[in-house]
This record gives structure tokens, C-alpha cells and sequence, in this order.
């Protein structure tokens, strides 16, 4: 029974071990903000909290918007989770941006939207958001117009 027990608390610092090699420890103040993909609308900044978000594993982005700013209607080819951390951030379903039918979340609140499930957003005020999922994090506008893209590309990744 002792041998057991050993062998049980031996086990368990060995994968505490293990699992510290990959933590990832971040302070506000030390996040690395830099400019938001080409996909996104002009005026957004991210910093990439862990993954790679332009790759197929988990990633988890923070994103700072400033009061006023729209992403048009779009969908994503993977599952998004958002949680407001400051600021109002507000949200709807559908095919064009429709700021009668949203719901308005403060800090703390949560939504995630399901795969290829077309939404929109806009900042009432200035937002911080953190976005988690399996990656990639791909933006498809429903209106092509929309896709601020075209001028150019790039990707969210870990640095």
C-alpha cells in the first residue's frame, strides 16, 4: 500500500513536471500588441496569448478595438469563443450588420458561435476580446465587398 501510494505521488510530480514545460504565464503589461490581420477591418490590435492561430492546433488571441469599430457579416470555418474582458462589445446573427437585432455584453460576458454560423460585431466603447479555438482563425465575409483582405495578407501567429 505505501509502495502504491509512493509510486502515485511520483507519478504526479513527475506530470506536474511535464505540464510546467508547456504553461504559459501572461501579464497585461507584457503582452506584445501589434496590428490585426488584413482580414479584419483597419484599427484593430492583437497579441497572441498561445497556438498559432493561423494553424490548425488551439490558439487564444486578445484583440483591442476601438469605440465604433464593425467586422460586417462573417462566418468562420471553425468554432469562435469570445469573452468581453473591457468595454461593450456587441454581437448578432445574420447576413449584414444589423445593430437592432444584437446582444450587448459587457466585461465577463461570453458567445461562441458555431462553424459557417454568419454574425457581425461592432464596439460601442473601447473593447479588449479574447478569442480561443482550434485554429485556423479564418475570416469569410458574406458580402465580399466587405473583405478588407484584398489589399494584401498575413496571419496571427505566436511569436
Amino acid at each position: 500500500m505505501i509502495k502504491l501510494a509512493l509510486g502515485l505521488v511520483a507519478l504526479s510530480l513527475t506530470t506536474s513536471a511535464a505540464l510546467g514545460e508547456d504553461m504559459v504565464v501572461a501579464t497585461p503589461d507584457a503582452l506584445k500588441w501589434g496590428p490585426a490581420p488584413p482580414s479584419l477591418p483597419k484599427g484593430a490590435q492583437m497579441a497572441v496569448l498561445s497556438g498559432d492561430a493561423s494553424g490548425n492546433g488551439p490558439y487564444m488571441i486578445r484583440s483591442k478595438l476601438p469605440a465604433g469599430y464593425q467586422v460586417p457579416a462573417h462566418n468562420h470555418p471553425t468554432v469562435e469563443n469570445v469573452t468581453v474582458i473591457s468595454g461593450t462589445s456587441n454581437v448578432g446573427m445574420g447576413d449584414k450588420l444589423d445593430k437592432k437585432h444584437a446582444q450587448a455584453l459587457k466585461a465577463g460576458g461570453f458567445f461562441s458561435m458555431p462553424a459557417k454560423m454568419n454574425h457581425y460585431a461592432w464596439a460601442t466603447s473601447a473593447i479588449v476580446l479574447q478569442i480561443h479555438g482550434q485554429g485556423p482563425f479564418v475570416v469569410n465575409y458574406v458580402n465580399p465587398a466587405d473583405d478588407p483582405s484584398k489589399r494584401g495578407s498575413a496571419s496571427v501567429q505566436s511569436k
